[in-house]
């Protein structure tokens, strides 16, 4: 599954179905997996146990918006989104990882740890050079909150630079 997965993000960046059936992908690798990779076995693979809620007080995302629409925009143009949020659980919130579907989106966030009732943020840079027509791309953001992952979505229609 982890090999159709990194095949199917090799050409994550050529169109909006590739770009939908990989975030199918990494939902469902995801639902397998949890947050790590199972053992290497001789046998056959065995499916993975999901998560599991922990118990005890948990931080929360509160997010101002998951998804954006940048509108149209020229090939080679680099826009940016700052998705932010606010800490509504009842302990520290910590953002373990952001990654994004493609290579053409660089993420920034907020490292140190958000208190209780903090805000934070996680910034996407996405640079449309070599993209042309529709693009939707993912960010899929890990921490220590319940849900593990929370996925942010943007879009764009990028005009072809003339020839």
């Amino acid at each position: 599954m982890v090999i159709v997965v990194l095949g199917a993000m090799m050409t994550a960046c050529k169109d909006k179905d590739s770009e939908k059936r990989i975030a199918e992908l990494e939902s469902r690798l995801s639902e397998l997996e949890g947050t790590s990779t199972p053992a290497k076995t001789n046998t056959a693979t065995t499916p993975a146990t999901p998560d599991q809620k922990p118990e005890g007080p948990l931080p929360a995302f509160e997010w101002d918006a998951t998804e954006h629409d940048f509108g149209t925009i020229k090939e080679g143009d680099k826009v940016n989104y700052t998705y932010k949020f606010k800490n509504s659980g009842e302990v520290p919130l910590i953002i373990e990882n952001v990654r994004p579907s493609c290579g053409c989106t660089a993420p920034h966030w907020s490292k140190e740890p958000i208190p209780v009732g903090g805000v934070g943020e996680v910034q996407v840079e996405f640079n449309s050079k070599g993209k042309k027509n529709a693009q939707n791309k993912t960010v899929t953001v890990t921490a220590n909150t319940w849900p593990k992952t929370t996925t942010l979505r943007f879009k764009t229609f990028v005009t072809p630079e003339p020839k």
